[in-house]
This record gives C-alpha cells, structure tokens and sequence, in this order.
C-alpha cells in the first residue's frame, strides 16, 4: 500500500482552450503539511478546485488510499474526507455564525407531528464548545455581516476543522488573523496532524510556510516545478522557483521629495471605534499605519472616504475644510480607496475587467448614456499592459481572474480616476511574492510622482520596507509615530499594544 493518503497524477486542464495546468502531480501523506505555492495564475486555485469536485480535470486521476476516485461536486468531496478554506471567503450574511457553520448539516429535532426542524439552541450550544475547544471568541447568534473580515475568516476555519476531515485545503488562511489569531490555527494544525490528518497550505507568507510545512510543492505557469523538503529550502531559493527569477529587493524603496500636506486630520473621533485621532500626510511620501486588527485602522479611513461619519474632529485637503459624506464626494477631491476586501466591496466579479476597471470614468467617456467603446478598450488595454494584468483578455470575467490580477484591477480602476491621495487598506493581503513586488514599485512611483500614498498594512516587515514614517493605532487610538529613521518591529509592536517601554499597559 501507498504511503500518500491522496495523490493526484497528470492532471491536465484548460480553460477557453488556454492550458491552466500541464501534467500536475502531488501527493500527501497523512499527518503532513504539504505547502502548495506560486505566483497567482500559477493554478493552485484550479488544482484544488479540481480535487473539491468544483472543476473537472480535461485528464489525470485522483487516487484516496490507492483507490482511484471520481469527485464531481464539494459534497461528494466532503464525503470522501477533503474540506477546504477557500480564500474568497463567501458567508450567507444575513445568517448567524452558528447556521453558518452547520448550513448543510443542520442538527434536527422532530417536532410535534413528526416535522423535523432545526435544533438552533443545540446547534448554538455545539458552536460555543467548538469555539471554546479552538480559542476563538465569538457570540455564536452573531449575524456574518456584522463580522470582520478577520472573525468571518476564523469561522471559515472552524467549519473546516469541525468536519472531522481527512485532507483539509488551506487556501490563504491567515491572510486577515492577528498575530495571536494565527498561534490558535497553528495549535489546531498541529492537532490535526497528530491524529492523521493531512493539510494542504496555500499562503504567499513564506515564514509561515516555513514554520510548519514539512514539504512544499511549486507551481509555476501551471506546471510542477518540483515538490521538497522544507529543511532542504532557503526563503530565497523558494522565490527563485517560485518566479523563475531571482528578486534581489523583497521592498524596493523609492526616493521621493516629500511635498506639502495634502490631507491633515484633526481630533477625528466616530463614537468607539476610534478617538481624537489627528494627523498629516504630504504629498512625495508613504505613510504607513500600523497596529493590530480591531485597533480603528480600517474604520478610519472609511470614515475619511465618506463610506462612514466622523462623530467630532475635522478633516482638511490642502489646508481647506471639507465635509466628506459620500465616497463620490471623496472621488471630487481626487481621493482613491483600494479596501481591504476586494471582493465585496472592490469588484463585481460577474462583470468583465473591462467594466470594472472603467466604472470610476464613466462620466468621462459616455455621451448622452452611450459609452464610448473604443476609448473605453483603449484605457482598459493600457492598464491591462501597465499593471501586468495576466488576462486572456479585457473581457474575461473577473471571478475568473487569480486574487493578485484581481487586485491589480482594483487599482487600475482607481488609478483612472487620477487621484492626488491614494488609501490602501491591506493592498497585498493574499497575493504573492512577484504580484507584491508589482505593486510595491507602484506605490513607490506613485509618491514620486507626488502623489500622497496612505497604507494600512498588518505585515511589519511590508510597512517599515516601504513607508516613510508609520503612525500606529490602538484600542481606537493614536499611539505613536516613528520616523524611518527610528523603524523597529519592537517599537511598532509596542505601540501596537499600547506598552510603554516596560512592558505595562499605557
């Protein structure tokens, strides 16, 4: 008998003619973390589709325990003992947590007359000793809308490992979790593999890769370059796999010539997610805001954008006061906001890249409601080529574009718009190294244009690599700023959690 639990051989696939995988093979042993990794486009996604029964390979096989399988569907999947933690994320919002986590295997209790009906208290009780097994805390009765993109993201997870899998796929688990967040999935990883359980770990954070893959699989333009032990790799040698090129600056820092202010904010206060906040940001600079997940960052710049209202405070674009209340307001005064979570409020992503990337301009290029088509294509083909948008074309519809072209997109959309102020909020979550890499080098060229670059990022190492100063939120509010010159991960961690320098509670 095989030593691999699952094995998937010479699977082949192609979309609209255009080849997504070229004779894959991987196999997974159980009680192992396999990591899976490439560029977005290089067909992870695909080839874990395939095995969730969700695509159909054009030809290979998948063999469960020597025996060849076919999986037509994510239910036959879970049948056979494979769940996944898709990256897109896709909760039915207007449900609670708990009938999130048990939709498609309700608990049921017969009812007077014989009905079966669902046993909410029991499925509520059920939710809360998972969660207190796993160390998330949560209010099981929650609605999904009213959660974070980092408590959506935990539930997701939770589902997955209360299935009792045999293989679980993680697609970008960690790409919303704090710091403490991510130690709690990597406990219950440890856990899982200890009874058998083999996990298959899609991230673009190569440290944590690094510290729990046993082997690491690439994938490059939809081939198997090769499968390794993750002793056996350096950080450097997996990106040159990876990217079939060696990247010599993982932050490549643009000088720039900082400019005047060009959006100051004072006394900024919206009710308890953040207080008396005040800053400036000029123009030629990146300013970096840090802090952890839950500390107002997100919530802050929604509220400059005009999606939310400040309660107090005031807010100035080159020395002028303005009233914000609308994010078309915000695009009037030439401020773009690329959100944190692109697929809900980002993109339509039945749409084409054409459609999305125009949207903003619309006002530019229609006449009487008609719009121009040519120039239209004309605008969407130069940022299809500016961004290095991998695409078969502009009228390929987004969902089915990988995590870092869509992005790309999101940032051509705006880029139209001819912002002075860009906001990025999280701009690389779930995107890897080479897309990274891309957008970096735009930031930088954009504040050396003279554009006001504002960036919220979770990852230290992303915001002291290309920031020019960081101001650090916490519990709502302003906690420190550091100069570049001043960069440290413990002085931003410090602030972050709101310590003074011994440690205590400020």
């Amino acid at each position: 008998m095989s030593v691999f639990f699952l094995a998937m051989n010479h699977i082949y696939k192609s979309f609209s003619r255009v080849p997504v995988l070229k004779d894959v093979s991987i196999q997974i042993r159980p009680g192992e973390v396999h990591a899976l990794v490439g560029e977005n486009g290089a067909g992870k996604s695909t080839l874990m589709k395939i095995l969730m029964g969700i695509y159909t390979a054009d030809s290979g096989e998948i063999q469960i325990q020597d025996k060849t399988v076919q999986i037509h569907s994510p239910q036959e999947a879970l049948h056979l003992g494979i769940s996944m933690i898709h990256q897109e994320l896709s909760p039915v919002p207007d449900m609670s947590v708990s009938e999130n986590l048990f939709m498609g295997r309700e608990i049921r209790r017969n009812h007077l007359g014989g009905l079966s009906v669902v046993d909410q208290k029991e499925q509520i009780r059920q939710t809360r000793s998972i969660f207190e097994s796993m160390g998330v805390q949560m209010d099981p009765k929650a609605l999904m809308r009213n959660l974070s993109v980092a408590q959506v993201q935990l539930v997701e997870i939770t589902k997955a490992i209360s299935l009792s899998s045999r293989i679980i796929i993680m697609d970008e688990p960690t790409s919303a979790l704090t710091e403490k967040e991510v130690h709690t999935l990597f406990e219950q990883i440890e856990k899982l593999r200890r009874t058998g359980v083999g996990i298959i770990y899609i991230s673009h954070k190569l440290d944590e890769i690094f510290r729990i893959a046993d082997r690491i699989s690439v994938l490059r333009d939809g081939e198997l370059i090769g499968t390794y032990a993750a002793a056996e790799l350096s950080k450097n040698a997996l990106i040159q796999l990876m990217v079939g090129r060696e990247i010599t600056a993982v932050y490549p820092k643009i000088e720039t010539q900082r400019g005047a202010v060009a959006l100051e904010v004072t006394n900024f206060s919206r009710g308890t997610h953040f207080r008396d906040i005040s800053f400036q940001l000029h123009y030629g600079e990146i300013l970096g805001i840090g802090g952890l997940v839950g500390a107002g960052r997100s919530e802050l710049v929604e509220c400059i954008f005009g999606i939310t209202h400040p309660t107090a405070g005031d807010l100035k674009i080159e020395g002028q006061t303005v009233r914000i209340r609308h994010p078309k307001q915000a695009i009037g005064h030439k401020i773009a906001l690329i959100t944190e979570d692109r697929k809900r409020t980002g993109l339509n992503l039945i749409e084409s890249v054409e459609t999305n990337i125009a949207v903003v301009i619309l006002d530019r290029i229609a006449k009487l409601g008609i719009v121009d088509a040519k120039k239209s294509a004309e605008l969407t083909d130069t940022y299809i080529s500016k961004l290095n948008i991998r695409t078969n074309s502009r009228g390929t519809k987004m969902y089915k574009l990988s995590g870092g072209n869509q992005q790309k997109v999101v940032l051509a959309k705006w880029l139209l718009s001819e912002p002075d102020i860009i906001i990025l909020d999280e701009p690389t979550r779930g995107i890897d190294v080479g897309a990274k890499r891309d957008i970096y080098l735009l930031m930088g060229e954009l504040a050396k244009a003279g554009k006001a670059v504002l960036m919220i990022s979770s990852e230290i190492p992303e915001l002291m690599g290309l920031a020019d100063r960081i101001i650090v939120l916490a519990d709502g509010r302003l906690t420190g700023e550091i100069l570049r010159k001043d960069f440290s991960q413990e002085r931003i961690m410090q602030y972050a959690s709101n310590m003074n320098d011994e440690g205590e509670s400020v």
